[in-house]
């Protein structure tokens, strides 16, 4: 189900995809999603929330997955990935395909006021807290403490924003 602030600007150039299992896709007041953003319900039942004024640059792909919950005032650079899904692959005899997907990690939450750099790419499990900053490049998967700068690895913070 979709729920679209009517105080939210969204290219017409957008792909935001309906889901066929009940995932809620919410997308608040002043929200600001770019061009070639694509929202895509696959690899479980998770919701999406997009707070307000919280801006999405050309690029991005957000997987419904285990849920993605992006707090207000969100800046999110072009070409990111969001990925809150986990393919199983634990069987030799299987193909990975038919696996289908892992338990969650519990999704993604990126709480308010957090800036991800160009090309970063969230994984299941990942907690952006308030105030962080991810540096271009980065992959993310575990905790990002408050107002932290992260440079490519979520286990390493090289300072603190002031």
């Amino acid at each position: 189900m979709l729920i679209i602030s009517d105080k939210a600007k969204i290219s017409s150039m957008c792909d935001i995809e309906d889901s066929l299992r009940g995932t809620h896709i919410i997308i608040e007041e002043g929200v600001c999603i770019d061009a070639f953003v694509k929202i895509k319900p696959a690899g479980g039942c998770g919701d999406v929330t997009i707070g307000r004024n919280s801006h999405i640059n050309s690029g991005c792909v957000l997987y419904t997955g285990n849920g993605i919950k992006i707090g207000e005032d969100v800046l999110i650079a072009a070409n990111c990935t969001f990925a809150p899904v986990n393919h199983a692959f634990r069987s030799r005899s299987e193909k990975i395909i038919n696996q289908r997907f892992a338990p969650s990690k519990g999704g993604i939450i990126v709480e308010d006021d957090v800036w991800i750099g160009a090309g970063t790419v969230l994984l299941d499990g990942t907690h952006i807290h308030k105030g962080a900053v991810i540096g271009a490049g980065s992959v993310v998967r575990g905790v990002v403490e408050a107002y932290s700068i992260n440079v490519g690895n979520p286990t390493v913070v090289v300072g603190f924003r002031t």
